[in-house]
C-alpha cells in the first residue's frame, strides 16, 4: 500500500497541468476585464482575442497602456515607424531586427554616442543628408569599413571632406567648422 506522502506527490504531479494552465489563463486578460481604453486600441483583436496565446494577449495589452499614455506626438510617429515597417519585406525586418539586438548589446555610453549621432544626422538639411547617404553608397565595402573604424576612434563625426560634426565647436552651432 502506498504511504499517504506518496499518493499526495503522485495527485499533485497528475495535476501539475491543471494548475499551470489556470496560473496561464489567470495573467492573461479576458477581454471584459480590459479597461474601455484598452478595448478601444485593441479593438482590431476583438473577434479573435480569447484565441490569442496569453502570452500575446498581456503584450497587446501592455503595448495599449503605452499607446494611452503617448502623447499625440508620440502617436503620430508611433503609426509612422509601424507603417514603414509594414512596407518592409521579411529580408528587411529581419536586419531591423538584428541591428535592434546588436545595438542593445552594445554599452550604454556607446548606445548614446550612436543615438547623438543619429540625431546629428537628422538635423542636417535635407540636401545635406541626400549628399552624405550618395557618398556613402558609392563606397566600397572596405572604404566603408575604414570610415565605420574611423568613426569608432574618433567622435567627431563624418567629417567626410566637409568638416562636419555632431559636437560643434561653439554651443548651439552645428555645421563645417
Amino acid at each position: 500500500m502506498m504511504k499517504p506522502n506518496r499518493r499526495l506527490i503522485i495527485g499533485l504531479l497528475l495535476l501539475w497541468p491543471a494548475f499551470a494552465l489556470a496560473a496561464e489563463s489567470g495573467t492573461a486578460p479576458a477581454w471584459d476585464q480590459l479597461s474601455k481604453e484598452e478595448q478601444q486600441t485593441l479593438k482590431p483583436f476583438q473577434e479573435r482575442w480569447d484565441s490569442l496565446p496569453p502570452e500575446r494577449r498581456e503584450r497587446l495589452q501592455h503595448g495599449a497602456k503605452r499607446w494611452q499614455s503617448m502623447t499625440p506626438e508620440q502617436r503620430a510617429q508611433a503609426k509612422n515607424r509601424f507603417s514603414r515597417w509594414q512596407q518592409m519585406t521579411p529580408e528587411q525586418r529581419e536586419m531591423a531586427r538584428q541591428r535592434y539586438e546588436r545595438f542593445h548589446q552594445l554599452p550604454p555610453e556607446q548606445q548614446e554616442r550612436l543615438r547623438r549621432r543619429a540625431q546629428w544626422f537628422k538635423n542636417l538639411p535635407p540636401e545635406r543628408r541626400a549628399e552624405l547617404r550618395a557618398k556613402w553608397q558609392n563606397m566600397t565595402p572596405e572604404q566603408r569599413q575604414e570610415y565605420k573604424e574611423k568613426w569608432r576612434r574618433d567622435d567627431s563625426g563624418p567629417g567626410f571632406d566637409r568638416g562636419m560634426s555632431p559636437r560643434p565647436e561653439r554651443p548651439g552651432r552645428m555645421g563645417p567648422r
